[in-house]
């Protein structure tokens, strides 16, 4: 089979505005909900916050002309919605859109395929403070207030859009992905209400792309991973199924089938957790369809059975907050369906994350035969501890070997007849994580700063940089 990629194939990397950007409150810009969330876990934690992050709103064009040394035909990024809509409507910032202007000019220019997310978890914290954020059906109409006009700025400059990032994560984990008022904490239906609301306003953003962007394409990015089951036991393989039913079907099925998972959502029915839908709801969901799904794909996951006799309640997936492999704070349970577990068989990263290039390569031949629709990368990466030499070097052989193993497994997957248009990884230059500060680095770029001091945030080269930049002259032929 052919080594090399398609010619049209997208080469880039990925970030989001809070973890990159900074300037929180510079030139109008106002408070997002991760802008607070983050200022917590730096009180909490000693993670850094989103003030500053990567000053990436002062260093754009330095970082631009890095990408484009790396051979960079694509930059995945979000627009924050706080920085173009202080309140969330009303008056646009004018200096905030403008920095957005500036940015895709610059891709432009240079030849870098602009691929913009309208939403990362940043909601205005206005919104958050008028009426709860997502909880209410308000930020709908208020979400495509917003995305027409971006939208509506950008329709000749950006043909790929995609609407909001990782649902099904922000169901996971929703008090780090969104700010959750005091009276609702602890109400689990809220994940999947909020979900909900999130589906509506993807239709109408996959509406309105398809109403104002000539020959544009939008889909959403998803936080996916397979899930296996822990032995052949037929009861490992069914919680297995209904696993990916609420974690993953759960998703697919309302971008390309316009419906809920009906396996997932009698689940849910029983145990009080289903989303209150609305009339006419369902019908906006099946006319805001999508043209492609982005994949953020870092790990696979393991399921066991649960009987409803282990006496266990249902609860929601843990986290590792210091980088040291074994203090995951625990696994997703739910009594009767399924019991996510360490899967035995694979390493893990320093965050207990599963490293499974293999993975890759059957979730993009899975998805691809149960819809037929293009995909795209939009995340994948490994986060590490790095460590910055004496004379200035990153070496991150860990990385490149991480990075390495998953654009084979994407490349096995394309010649068996998968459709992938990008791959852009997490992330282009190191940013703030949104669970673990800056200790915990993705990107090809070093930004030379702490949790404690961002320094003057100065940008060096790891020696991945220069292993993708080899990849990408060469079209994914040369991966050693």
């Amino acid at each position: 089979m052919d080594k090399k990629f398609p010619e049209s194939f997208l080469w880039g990397a990925s970030t989001s505005a809070y973890q990159v950007e900074g300037a929180a409150y510079e030139d109008g810009k106002k408070a997002s909900q991760q802008d607070i969330i983050n200022k917590e876990n730096y009180e909490k934690l000693g993670f850094a916050n989103a003030d500053i992050a990567s000053d990436h709103y002062h260093h754009f064009k330095e970082d631009v002309t890095l990408m484009k040394e790396m051979g960079f035909t694509a930059y995945r990024f979000s627009i924050s919605w706080s920085r173009v809509f202080p309140n969330g409507t009303g008056e646009v910032n004018e200096k905030g859109i403008q920095f957005y202007r500036d940015l895709i000019n610059e891709l432009k220019s240079n030849n870098i395929e602009p691929i913009v997310t309208l939403y990362h978890y940043d909601l205005p914290w206005a919104l958050v403070e008028k009426y709860n954020g997502w909880i209410d059906r308000q930020v709908v109409k208020d979400f495509e207030y917003y995305a027409r006009y971006v939208i509506n700025e950008f329709k000749d400059q950006v043909k790929y859009w995609t609407t909001i990032n990782e649902q099904s994560i922000i169901v996971q984990y929703i008090a780090q992905k969104n700010y959750i008022p005091k009276e609702y904490r602890g109400n689990d239906q809220i994940r999947y209400q909020i979900n909900h609301h999130m589906n509506l306003a993807h239709a109408v953003a996959c509406k309105l792309v398809h109403e104002l962007v000539p020959s544009g394409m939008v889909g959403a990015a998803l936080g996916y991973a397979p899930v296996y089951p822990l032995t052949s036991k037929p009861e490992d393989v069914m919680a297995a199924q209904n696993a990916h039913d609420l974690r993953n079907a759960y998703y697919l099925d309302i971008y390309f089938k316009g419906m809920y998972t009906k396996s997932a959502m009698i689940y849910l029915e029983e145990h009080g957790l289903a989303p209150v839908i609305e009339e006419g709801d369902m019908e906006l969901i099946k006319e805001g369809y999508s043209d492609f799904l982005a994949l953020n794909y870092y790990a696979s996951e393991c399921a066991k059975a649960c009987p409803i006799e282990s006496g266990k309640e249902i609860r929601y997936g843990g986290v590792n907050l210091s980088g040291k492999k074994g203090e995951m704070s625990g696994f997703e349970t739910h009594p009767g369906f399924y019991e996510m577990t360490h899967n035995p068989n694979l390493d893990t990263t320093d965050w207990d994350w599963a490293i499974d290039p293999t993975g890759l390569e059957y979730i993009f031949r899975d998805i691809y035969t149960r819809y037929n629709k293009p995909l795209m990368i939009t995340e994948n990466g490994l986060g590490a501890f790095d460590t910055l030499t004496e004379d200035g070097k990153i070496h991150d052989e860990y990385r490149i070997e991480y990075l390495r193993e998953h654009i084979k497994a994407m490349k096995r997957a394309m010649d068996y007849g998968v459709e992938v248009l990008a791959y852009c990884p997490w992330s282009a230059l190191d940013l703030v994580s949104t669970s673990n500060g800056v200790k915990k680095r993705y990107g090809f770029i070093y930004v030379d700063r702490t949790d404690d001091d961002p320094k003057e945030c100065k940008r060096i080269r790891k020696d991945s940089f220069y292993w993708y930049k080899d990849v990408i002259a060469s079209n994914g032929e040369e991966l050693d």
